[in-house]
């Protein structure tokens, strides 16, 4: 992540170099920001997008929440007090139980990567849709550049910026207008 985040700052640095060159021959330079997490959230396709992974999610979770809720009953019946059980048979409940507890945990590991694996794929599909409507967007309005001013949970690449230039919305609508 830091060897990412510094890439991204040197390709900022960079591109603020040029900018600054640029600067003495144009008469503007319009660069604008946007906020490609909310055009996730606030794009039909992105919202649907969203809402598939969070039904993918919730299937994943029914299954664990049954492993569970049958590993609890296995636990419960090997420590009931009152249970007729034989020694041996009480042996062979737990070593049950072991390989149950290692099938959940390895299944949950299998889940878990299965999730994220699908995250980064939805990510990096709608990274590229979106830089697509970005560049329409930057066309339009005669942008030189659109950053990604990222947010809370990831890396900020942008720390301040007018609000006028914040592009997010229009966006948001050349990607809904591109995805129909």
């Amino acid at each position: 992540m830091m060897r990412c985040a510094g890439m991204v700052m040197a390709v900022v640095g960079a591109l603020l170099v040029c900018l600054a060159g640029s600067a003495q021959a144009a008469d503007a330079i319009k660069i604008a920001v946007m906020d490609q997490q909310a055009v996730i959230e606030r794009s039909k396709a992105g919202k649907a997008a969203l809402e598939e992974m969070k039904a993918y999610q919730a299937t994943r979770q029914k299954i664990i929440s049954a492993d569970e809720q049958e590993l609890k009953e296995l636990e419960q019946a090997i420590q009931d007090p009152n249970s007729k059980l034989s020694e041996a048979a009480k042996q062979e409940k737990q070593e049950q139980f072991r390989g149950k507890v290692e099938a959940y945990q390895r299944r949950l590991q299998d889940f878990n990567r299965e999730v994220q694996q699908k995250q980064r794929e939805m990510v990096a599909e709608y990274s590229k849709k979106i830089a697509d409507a970005a560049q329409v967007v930057a066309q339009k309005e005669g942008l030189i550049a659109v950053l990604d001013k990222g947010n809370e949970s990831m890396f900020r690449i942008v720390l301040y910026h007018q609000p006028a230039l914040d592009v997010t919305d229009l966006i948001v609508k050349e990607f809904d207008r591109q995805q129909n």
